[in-house]
């Protein structure tokens, strides 16, 4: 290392300007902090590892300064792993969503990310366009996806950006209830209560009663007082059938109705024919699905392998849906799915991506009917490793429609008149084969987080009658594994044939999320390795360390709040907590837009029809990779907060009782506690917990008294009474009944400074809030 003399100060300027040559520095050359940095600022297209390297033209032991260097602007929170790249904190990526807010002094647009989280203000983007430029014509208001480049002038904007689509616009209607004042004044109550209440005239009401839900265009607005509005658009009354639901639909503004040219194409698809496919309507594939699915979009199979080679090994067929031959790139079809992105499941709804013709239908593998359909053969070992695997398009037709609990019972003993007939030729061996893809899928380890999920049983009306926690069964397993074999079979298989794609990644806990769980586990004098790269089975290590003590829903639920959110990117980092290196969406396009640009690539790389993927489309992937995880993200959201809607609303004639709960959530402002019966999550306000000073403590996950040492921490088991209910905003509060109890001295030790504590005062009204 000696020998490389570093010369601060003598800089390449064009190794550091960001066009797409980088001429190599000289090998004695070695980078300080400040050209590492002003190279991943000014080119974050090309800020891998490898490319710093080749910029700086360092080899051999140079690269061992590289990799300390960049450990070191990590730890120091200079920049962070994003992908594959590095990037600085509070940076934009290549591509983002943008909204044009206005025009620089020489006419030009500027714009601001829709979606921003860092701890400064927005960047300004200016929108660069040349007479070459062929992009959509845009302006003020509009929302963009656009390539992203560093700004040449730092002082006028930190970036320029080209528009590479517009976005759908949105209106400025606010939704809420009508609320009629006892003066006979009309007022809005919006749903979101970030949102001021808006006064509505009588002759504005555009036939809406009190009680109702509404969408209101503000029309006027003061500096004094509330602004007023028009009533756009009447929904339904508040306590009707799925006016919940619609909250959240308007509210995150999902597409809801289809474009008549959308239907009109999905009435007029004829089934499909042999041409391009295999004849597998002998195979006797068999789909598994809930009780109360409404289409089948999956069919499996298995046998033993007869193959002397593989003895032990198993045949496994993983058929789904080919929707991609009725929903051809560049339809009405076609746009309207990419628009939404993917499936909405309500608990008393689906906004599905594509029509019922198509996905109740034409689609769905319905028992006895000829479907067409993507089908991939796998070979395994008898150790439950893939030796081979082949995809082929095909006409199948399912020999039976089975339920989990249904198929599970079949294995277990119970046969009835649909499982008899095929246990032998298809329920037996679907299981042995997964008794082998067991053992690999233990030698893999993938992050194994034990969190069962509830669901909400409505009654008629569309009320809420009971929360479940559905059995986990073999049954879910075995198709859960099937579905994942497939998903890696397809993304090697474009891989292998250098074919764009988009993949389904999972980043590594970031480096300030790991330290703050390793805080968190010290409390529990449990270690978690420094430096090393992470695994998926050193947080099944301490999971199950922690397995049946008081401490296991607690040390989960941080293990799962340290991950990172799995997205869409046509970058492939594999899969963290899947532990796999390569992973693409393929099972299900009827109900993922992601799913089905996976099969128009594997259509195009394996020759297998004339729709596969088109050039215009590998242009746009990095877009539509962009889109559907914000697609998938608005799902989330807005499913959540509908079940929040739907328990707030049916706990709402029960204010004043008592529950039992588990604190979720630990903040500065208070706690997070869910009802044990419900799943429904509530606030507790920190000024209503004693009367004394309570410190916060971030890393404990844990609020206690400064006097006392006693307080409560996440995980705990607690005692409530429910003081309030809003069913609009989803929000319940709570008053905390369960006696504070002594914490261990090592979690009353931290942040005992007056910013982390909080003194009682009067219980503030209406202080519920949603995490």
């Amino acid at each position: 290392m000696e020998k490389l003399k570093n010369r601060k100060g003598e800089k390449n300027n064009k190794a550091l300007s960001g066009k797409s040559k980088v001429k190599p520095l000289p090998q004695s050359y070695l980078p300080t902090k400040e050209d590492i940095l002003t190279f991943i600022t000014e080119n974050p297209d090309r800020a891998a590892k490898r490319d710093i390297a080749k910029a700086f033209n360092l080899k051999g032991d140079a690269r061992i300064y590289l990799k300390d260097i960049l450990r070191e602007l990590a730890d120091d929170g200079l920049v962070e792993k994003r992908a594959k790249r590095l990037a600085r904190p509070d940076s934009l990526p290549p591509i983002a969503a943008l909204t044009i807010t206005g025009r620089d002094s020489d006419g030009g647009l500027i714009a601001r990310p829709i979606e921003w989280n860092g701890a400064t203000p927005a960047p300004l983007i200016l929108l660069r366009r040349t007479h070459k430029d062929k992009g959509p014509a845009v302006g003020v208001g509009d929302q963009i996806m656009a390539k992203i480049f560093a700004g040449a002038d730092k002082t006028a904007a930190p970036y320029t950006g080209r528009v590479i689509k517009k976005l759908e616009k949105h209106n400025n209607a606010v939704l809420g209830v009508v609320r009629q004042l006892q003066s006979g004044e009309y007022r809005l109550e919006p749903v979101n209560r970030k949102q001021d209440e808006i006064c509505i005239d009588a002759a504005h009401l555009n036939g809406a009663e009190p009680g109702d839900l509404v969408e209101v265009i503000p029309h006027q607005k003061s500096r004094f007082g509330l602004a007023r509005g028009k009533v756009e658009q009447v929904i339904g009354s508040i306590g009707s059938e799925k006016a919940l639901s619609m909250i959240a639909i308007h509210e995150y503004e999902i597409p809801h109705i289809f474009p008549e040219k959308a239907i009109e194409q999905a009435e007029n698809a004829k089934p499909a024919t042999m041409r391009h496919r295999e004849d597998w309507r002998a195979l006797p594939l068999v789909t598994i699905d809930p009780q109360d699915a409404k289409d089948y979009d999956d069919a499996v199979f298995a046998e033993a392998d007869t193959d002397p080679d593989n003895p032990g090994g198993y045949i496994i067929i993983v058929a789904i849906a080919d929707v991609s031959f009725y929903v051809s790139h560049g339809s009405a079809l076609d746009h309207e799915a990419q628009k939404r992105g993917n499936s909405v499941y309500f608990p008393d709804r689906v906004v599905p991506m594509l029509p019922e013709r198509i996905s109740n239908d034409l689609c769905s593998l319905r028992e006895g009917v000829d479907r067409p359909a993507m089908a991939v053969r796998i070979v395994i070992g008898a150790d439950g490793r893939k030796r081979s695997h082949s995809f082929h398009r095909i006409m199948m037709r399912s020999v039976a429609r089975l339920a989990y609990a249904q198929a599970q019972a079949a294995i277990d003993g119970a046969l009835d008149a649909k499982t008899s007939p095929i246990i032998d030729s298809s329920l037996k061996p679907l299981w042995q084969a997964y008794a082998a893809l067991r053992k690999a899928r233990d030698k893999r380890a993938p992050l194994d987080l034990d969190l069962p999920e509830k669901k909400l049983i409505l009654d008629d009306q569309g009320q809420v009658l009971k929360v479940i926690v559905p059995e986990r069964l073999d049954a879910h397993k075995l198709i859960e594994e099937f579905m994942i074999q497939a998903n890696v079979a397809a993304a090697e298989t474009l891989e292998a044939r250098n074919q764009p794609l988009i993949y389904r990644i999972h980043d590594l806990p970031s480096l300030t999320k790991q330290e703050a769980l390793r805080d968190f586990l010290k409390t529990l004098e449990i270690s978690l390795a420094r430096g090393a790269q992470l695994r998926p089975s050193q947080f099944n290590a301490i999971l199950s360390r922690v397995k049946g003590t008081d401490h296991e829903e607690l040390v989960n639920q941080v293990v799962l709040r340290s991950q990172s959110q799995a997205e869409y990117s046509t970058e492939n980092i594999g899969h963290f907590g899947l532990n796999l290196r390569n992973y693409a969406h393929f099972t299900s396009p009827i109900r993922r837009y992601a799913d089905l640009i996976v099969h128009r690539a594997l259509i195009r790389a394996l020759n297998l029809g004339p729709d596969g993927l088109s050039n215009d489309e590998i242009a746009q992937l990095p877009a539509i990779a962009l889109n559907i995880s914000q697609t998938e993200r608005r799902a989330m959201l807005a499913e959540r907060e509908t079940i929040d809607r739907l328990i707030a609303h049916y706990l709402a004639e029960q204010v004043g009782n008592e529950f039992h709960g588990r604190i979720q959530g630990v903040t500065k402002a208070g706690l997070f506690v869910t009802l044990a019966t419900y799943g429904a999550d509530g606030f507790i306000p920190i000024s209503t917990l004693g009367r004394e000073y309570y410190h916060y403590d971030e890393a404990a996950h844990s609020v206690s008294g400064e006097r006392s040492g006693k307080g409560y921490r996440l995980g705990d088991s607690v005692e409530v009474r429910l003081v309030e209910a809003q069913p609009v905003a989803g929000a319940l509060r709570f008053e905390m009944l369960t006696e504070p109890r002594l914490l261990p001295a090592s979690l009353q030790s931290h942040h005992k400074t007056a910013k982390f504590s909080r003194r009682v005062g009067k219980p503030r009204i209406g202080g519920a809030r949603r995490r």
